[in-house]
């Protein structure tokens, strides 16, 4: 589900994979940024999918951990804003 692994053609020359948390998945993607992680940047290489970039700060991996787990609390309305602004990233 999480995907933390890089593949060196798929992400932009800032970025290494020791520096970024990386997901494909929009709902982990919009729990984080409710929880307060940068969002660095969107590849959208692939037309039917796309990779979330991160900036991994302690407790990212956890908190991904936790939405899958279904134990993560967040803010409807924060996420229902946070799901909207990434969408509109992703389709402009």
């Amino acid at each position: 589900m999480v995907n933390k692994k890089i593949k060196s053609s798929g992400i932009p020359s800032p970025y290494d994979s020791a520096s970024v948390f990386t997901t494909y998945d929009i709902g982990v993607s919009t729990a984080l940024l409710c929880a307060g992680f940068e969002l660095l940047d969107i590849e959208k290489g692939n037309p039917k999918k796309a990779l979330f970039i991160f900036r991994k700060e302690a407790g990212i991996e956890e908190t991904a951990n936790d939405y899958f787990a279904n134990k993560l609390k967040v803010k409807a309305r924060s996420f229902a804003d946070n799901l909207k602004a990434l969408k509109n990233k992703l389709y402009s």
